[in-house]
C-alpha cells in the first residue's frame, strides 16, 4: 500500500507503508505534480488522480509508476474527485461543473452544469446509481448516474462544503461550517445533528454508524451517528488536520491523518474499544503544508478500502452505467480541430515519477 498526499508546494508525495509488528513508512516518490497547490486526490485499484488550483487533473499509473496524462475539461480549481470502481471517475470544480469520466479511455462521457456557484463536494452511492453534490448556491443535488441527469434538488439554509455517503448507502451527511447534519436515505430527512467547536475540515465514515471528524485543530473525534454523542477524542497532530482516510486490512481498522504540521500518521483503531485512544502505528514528516490525502491499496495484497465496500458491484452495474456513454458520449477530438476541442482530450505525458531526493543523489554520486 502507498500513502499519497498533496500539498500547497505543488508536490505529490508517495510513501510505501509496510505492515508488520512494527509498521514502517518508506519514501517512494516526490513528484512536482502541478503548477499550483493540490486541492484533491482520489485512488482506485490502479490510478491516482490529483486536482489542483491550476484547473487540471493529473493521472498517475501506480502499477507502472508513470505519469499517465492530464484532464483539461474544467475552468476553475478542482475541488473534488471520486472514483467509482474501476471504470468511472467524477470530478467537480469551481466552474460549477461535474464531469463523468471513463477511466479506460479517459474521455469525458458527460459534463453537467451542476451548481450556479462552485461545486464544493460530491459523493457516489455504493450502488453507483446515485451521487450527491453540494455547492456555493446553497443546494444539495441528487444525481441519477444511470441516465446522467439531476433527480432531486434540496435547498439548504447555508452553503455545505462536505457531503458523504455511509458505506451501506443508508444515510448521508452534509457539513456546514462546524455542523454535521445526518440524513436518512429513504426519507431524505435529518435524523440528527453533530456540532463541533471548530470548522470541520475533513470527515470519514469508519463504520456505517461511526464518523471520524477533524476540525481546524489538532483533535480527531469519533461520533455515533445514532446518538450524535462523542465516543472518543484525541490529539493527533500539532497543527490543524487537513484530511482523514481509513481502510480495513485483515480485520484491522487503520486511520490515516494528514496535517498542516507536515506529518502523515497511521493509527490502529479497535472498534471493540472505540472509547480508547487509537494507537499510533507509524508517522512520517513531509516538511510540507499538506492539503489532501489518500491510500492506494494494491488489490493483489487482498486489502479492501473501508469506505468503498461496494467496489465489487461496479461490474454488475457496468451495463446500466454504460448508457451514459450511449446517450451522452463526448465526441473525440479530430486532429484538425485540436485547438478548439483541446479541453476534451487527455494530454499524454508518460513520465516516470521521480524517486526520492536521497535516491537521486545516490545515483548521481555512483555515476560520477
Amino acid at each position: 500500500m502507498e500513502l499519497v498526499a498533496g500539498c500547497y508546494e505543488q508536490v505529490l508525495f508517495g510513501f510505501a507503508a509496510r505492515p508488520a509488528e512494527s509498521w514502517t513508512v518508506v519514501p517512494v516518490f516526490t513528484h512536482h505534480a502541478h503548477s499550483a497547490s493540490l486541492s484533491a486526490v482520489a485512488v482506485n485499484n490502479r490510478y491516482v488522480v490529483t486536482g489542483s488550483r491550476d484547473e487540471t487533473i493529473q493521472i498517475y499509473d501506480m502499477k507502472k509508476k508513470i505519469e499517465h496524462g492530464a484532464l483539461l475539461q474544467h475552468n476553475g480549481t478542482i475541488t473534488c474527485l471520486e472514483f467509482y470502481g474501476t471504470a468511472h471517475l467524477l470530478s467537480g470544480a469551481e466552474d460549477g461543473l461535474i464531469c463523468i469520466w471513463n477511466t479506460k479511455r479517459w474521455e469525458c462521457l458527460k459534463s453537467i452544469k451542476a451548481h450556479k456557484g462552485h461545486v464544493t463536494s460530491l459523493s457516489i452511492h455504493p450502488s453507483g446509481k446515485l451521487a450527491l453534490s453540494v455547492g456555493t448556491d446553497k443546494i444539495l443535488r441528487t444525481w441519477n448516474l444511470v441516465e446522467g441527469r439531476s433527480a432531486f434538488i434540496k435547498n439548504l439554509k447555508q452553503n455545505a462544503h462536505i457531503i458523504k455517503w455511509s458505506p451501506d448507502g443508508e444515510r448521508y451527511v452534509t457539513v456546514i461550517t462546524n455542523k454535521v447534519d445526518i440524513y436518512k436515505l429513504d426519507t431524505a430527512s435529518i435524523t440528527g445533528t453533530i456540532t463541533t467547536e471548530k470548522r470541520i475540515s475533513s470527515l470519514r465514515f469508519i463504520t456505517d454508524s461511526i464518523l471520524a471528524i477533524a476540525g481546524d485543530d489538532e483533535i480527531i473525534r469519533f461520533y455515533s451517528c445514532d446518538s450524535q454523542k462523542c465516543l472518543c477524542e484525541f490529539k493527533a497532530h500539532e497543527n490543524r488536520i487537513k484530511d482523514i482516510y481509513s481502510f480495513e486490512r485483515e480485520g484491522q481498522h487503520v486511520i490515516v491523518t494528514a496535517s498542516s504540521d507536515g506529518y502523515i500518521k497511521m493509527w490502529n483503531l479497535d472498534l471493540n474499544k472505540i472509547k480508547d485512544v487509537p494507537s499510533l502505528l507509524c508517522e512520517v514528516n513531509t516538511k510540507a503544508r499538506l492539503t489532501c490525502l489518500a491510500v492506494w491499496l494494491d488489490q493483489a495484497s487482498e486489502m479492501k478500502e473501508n469506505s468503498d465496500k461496494a467496489a465489487t458491484l461496479s461490474q454488475a452495474n457496468e451495463d446500466e452505467k454504460s448508457s451514459i456513454v450511449r446517450k451522452n458520449k463526448v465526441r473525440r477530438t479530430d486532429k484538425s480541430d485540436k485547438t478548439a476541442k483541446k479541453k476534451r482530450e487527455i494530454t499524454p505525458e508518460k513520465q516516470k515519477l521521480e524517486a526520492p531526493l536521497q535516491k537521486k543523489k545516490k545515483k548521481q554520486n555512483s555515476s560520477s
